[in-house]
């Protein structure tokens, strides 16, 4: 009975130092975790500094998503012998220069993608790589400062495809107006004075007119991670139906000597494009189609894969 009691004993007073123990390095981790915090807001507010000295600021970092398959005899689908395709690839980049009374800020994007769907059993079908993703955006910001937020601006932004019919449509943005920057990242550019040129084989769908141009970028690298938004609208003062918005997203996060993950997703609202598919390029043209009677579907796109950052 008295070794029943004595190793009672010795159990609680193990249990109790185990516990005591255990409560002690949960202390000591959150000491350590409210350190890394500190260190980590010292960190950013260092980098907020040297974002906002004078000089320029370049950087780049692009996404690369596959998928390769390929099946035979698998009869549990309608097509037992394929091999199938996905190749996808973004890049981001931009170039800034900051000086004490200007600004000029250049950015731009590329996102391309190919897939393919070979039915082996099909002798007539299409076995190759097809465009799929056909995406170029680039644009220059230049402003005067008026304070340390507040800039007198110029933009100028083009955007078409330059894998099928580059610049058939291309649009350039130009205008004026002012720009707003709240944050080293973020940039807010209201420009009512903005003339959108629309450059397409068809007159009689794509028409340039004079309206505002709105854009918001927000572009921030935190440690091993590159983030940027991107949305970029103009408002056409002519009609709602010449108006159109673009907002694309990007992530990418390093895990080592700069290979990572990378993401990106993009909206796109587009009345004119819309309309020209149904009317006149898509796989059933109608041309009784009209802008009153179109399909104007919200356009997107997404990729995942293996990120590099440069």
């Amino acid at each position: 009975m008295k070794k029943i009691i004595l190793t009672v004993v010795v159990a609680f007073i193990a249990t109790i130092g185990f516990s005591q123990t255990e409560e002690e390095l949960k202390g000591q981790l959150g000491a350590a975790k409210d350190s890394i915090a500190a260190i980590q807001g010292r960190a950013d507010a260092l980098q907020g500094q040297i974002d906002k000295l004078p000089g320029w600021k370049k950087g780049a970092f692009g996404t690369i998503g596959a998928n390769i398959s390929s099946f035979n005899n698998w009869y549990a689908q309608a097509s037992p012998n394929n091999s199938t395709g996905n190749i996808g690839a973004t890049v981001n980049a931009f170039a800034n220069l900051n000086q004490d009374k200007f600004f000029w800020r250049n950015s731009g994007n590329i996102n391309l993608g190919w897939v393919k769907f070979d039915d082996k059993d099909n002798p007539d079908d299409d076995d190759s790589f097809r465009q799929a993703a056909d995406v170029f955006t680039i644009n220059s910001l230049y402003g005067r400062k008026l304070s340390e937020k507040f800039a007198i601006s110029a933009l100028g932004e083009y955007r078409t495809t330059i894998l099928d019919n580059f610049n058939d449509p291309g649009y350039l943005d130009l205008g004026v107006g002012a720009t707003w920057t709240p944050i080293a990242d973020l940039v807010v550019v209201i420009h009512p004075l903005n003339y959108n040129f629309v450059f397409s084989s068809n007159d009689a769908i794509f028409e340039s007119s004079l309206g505002a141009k709105i854009v918001a970028d927000y572009t921030k690298k935190i440690g091993a991670v590159n983030f940027k938004t991107n949305f970029s609208t103009f408002q056409s003062y002519k009609s709602g139906d010449l108006s159109n918005f673009t907002w694309i997203n990007s992530l990418g996060y390093t895990l080592w000597n700069g290979i990572g993950l990378g993401f990106e997703f993009g909206l796109r609202n587009s009345k004119q494009e819309a309309l020209n598919y149904a009317a006149v390029t898509g796989p059933v043209p109608d041309p009784t189609i009209t802008f009153d009677n179109v399909d104007n579907n919200l356009q997107t796109y997404l990729l995942l894969g293996l990120n590099y950052a440069f």
